[in-house]
């Protein structure tokens, strides 16, 4: 009988360890506990003297269940606490560089930049500001490159002042800008730009005023106008190579994001998390690529991580703004190094859509075009030349022009009305990604164009052509264009040579075409004596080559 009851009682016994192992395995199993907890708390037993658990077969006390019952209330409470907890154990470190509230300060001796390398303007502005009783400083890019040993093209001042207090000090200030409220002091025909220190942007969406501050959707900011201290406008800089401030009447550097040693480190490190200080502003992204490629420095990896994925971010940005990033990314000397950048980070795409399906579908040909237009920029940059961004655009946006020229002239059109309607399709569809200006998108359109009338050289078309005031840049890309494997059948040498010879020589050179069909080069069909004249072929030029 004894034996008999405690075979009854041992499953209960192993009933309960299982059920305490169940309760206490829910943390590994969150739905095992709150089936548990709601089972035994469900108004069906709540008056019930104990529970069965199911899947467990093993019943609890209804006095556990009170404790359950309060249990799942606690735990719904401290549960997404703890998930995040354990969460932020199980992520990784986030990499981000942080200001410091105390900048390292590099008095005259830890620095080799002199107050007389500076523009005597910028330091008067500096001056007369410290004297008013505001905050003043060079900052930014003519710091870095004085560091570097690069002559600064721009001088900017931050201050504690605000543009209506600038502005009050300075006859010849001028406010500027919505998105970001500058000001312009006028010395001549040198401009220095002063800006009021910036903060950051109000988390809550209430506190936000429009006039002040405002993003879209994706947080990109729309307006920039929150001003701050000193130790926040480090804050809001984009790199840590751009958050130096130097004092030129003390001489001293201040650093407040180890800018000076990224500089030694050939680094480029964004300031605070990578993808929203990207989603903020994605140009910073072209900023990146940019000074990367002019310093001759490195991203930072995770500075670069985001890129890809954030790429698309640049089809929200207005197209006027991404024309005035594009002419910065590719004249400033360092186009080549520039564009390989772009296609890698996948930038490229975002901002050339056609070219990048060029790219895609005929690599070596597109490649070699476009880096070789940009070797020859940058060429002419270091030998003070001068670049137009109209040949620019040509080369940039040619790879993708033959193609929709062909599916014209399959259509039934002639070349050069092809040609001419193929360009104003692309031109009209780039536009809305880069707002190229008018006066840039009519060279465009006579380069390209020039390509279709290079062919045509009998009569006194050659000589024509000779005077066309476009001539020299469709000579220069029909040179492009060989350079990039294209087969012309000779016909840059021809036009080459046609330049250097004399009458005579050019009468001889084109009597030599008579005996070639003079829109393509192939060779003419002999008429039959006494025959009919013979019969243009579709899409042959006319007389006067239209």
């Amino acid at each position: 009988m004894t034996r008999a009851l405690n075979k009854n009682k041992k499953p209960e016994t192993n009933n309960k360890n299982r059920a305490c192992n169940y309760f206490l395995g829910s943390f590994g199993s969150p739905c095992s506990f709150w089936h548990l907890a709601w089972y035994a708390t469900s108004p069906a037993h709540a008056c019930a003297a104990s529970y069965t658990i199911p899947r467990l077969n093993a019943r609890i006390p209804a006095h556990h269940a009170v404790i359950l019952r309060y249990g799942r209330t606690f735990l719904q409470t401290v549960h997404p606490m703890l998930k995040k907890l354990f969460q932020s154990f199980r992520s990784p470190k986030r990499h981000t560089q942080h200001i410091r509230t105390t900048p390292e300060v590099l008095n005259s001796g830890q620095h080799s930049l002199q107050k007389a390398q500076f523009s005597r303007y910028a330091v008067n502005i500096v001056e007369r500001l410290q004297n008013a009783g505001y905050q003043a400083y060079l900052v930014g890019g003519c710091v870095r490159d004085m560091l570097l040993g690069i002559t600064p093209k721009d001088f900017d001042v931050a201050t504690s002042a605000t543009p209506e207090q600038v502005r009050a000090e300075f006859r010849n200030a001028r406010i500027i800008g919505r998105r970001f409220k500058l000001v312009h002091i006028h010395f001549g025909r040198e401009i220095i730009e002063v800006a009021t220190f910036r903060a950051n942007h109000p988390q809550n969406d209430e506190e936000e005023d429009s006039n002040q501050s405002s993003r879209n959707e994706s947080g990109r900011i729309l307006r920039d106008n929150v001003y701050g201290t000193l130790e926040e406008d480090a804050q809001r800089r984009d790199f840590t190579i751009n958050a130096l401030y130097y004092d030129p009447v003390s001489e001293r550097i201040l650093d407040y994001a180890n800018g000076v040693h990224d500089i030694r480190n050939h680094l480029i490190r964004l300031i605070g998390d990578p993808k929203q200080r990207y989603q903020e502003d994605p140009v910073r992204m072209l900023r990146a690529v940019r000074f990367a490629a002019k310093l001759n420095f490195g991203i930072e990896k995770h500075s670069a991580l985001p890129i890809r994925d954030l790429a698309p971010m640049l089809r929200e940005i207005p197209s006027a703004r991404l024309f005035e990033e594009v002419l910065k990314l590719f004249l400033s000397g360092h186009a080549a190094d520039t564009f390989e950048m772009l296609v890698d980070l996948q930038l490229f795409d975002p901002l050339f859509p056609a070219s990048a399906e060029a790219l895609e579908y005929n690599p070596t040909y597109t490649h070699t075009l476009i880096s070789e237009a940009l070797i020859n920029t940058d060429l002419r940059i270091k030998q003070n030349k001068p670049v137009t961004p109209a040949f620019l655009f040509a080369a940039l946006l040619w790879p993708a022009l033959p193609a929709r020229v062909l599916r014209l002239q399959e259509r039934g059109m002639p070349p050069i009305p092809a040609m001419q309607e193929a360009a104003h399709e692309l031109i009209a569809e780039q536009c809305q990604r880069i707002a190229i200006p008018k006066r840039f998108t009519m060279p465009i359109r006579e380069i390209w164009d020039m390509q279709e009338r290079l062919p045509r050289r009998s009569g006194k078309r050659a000589d024509l052509l000779l005077d066309n005031p476009r001539f020299r840049a469709g000579y220069d890309f029909l040179l492009l264009r060989e350079s990039a494997g294209e087969q012309t059948d000779g016909l840059g040498e021809w036009w080459t040579d046609y330049q250097d010879a004399n009458d005579s020589e050019r009468r001889d050179m084109i009597r030599d075409l008579s005996g070639k069909d003079e829109g393509t080069g192939a060779p003419r069909k002999r008429r039959r004596s006494g025959g009919a004249k013979r019969k243009r072929t579709a899409g042959a030029p006319s007389a006067t080559g239209e």
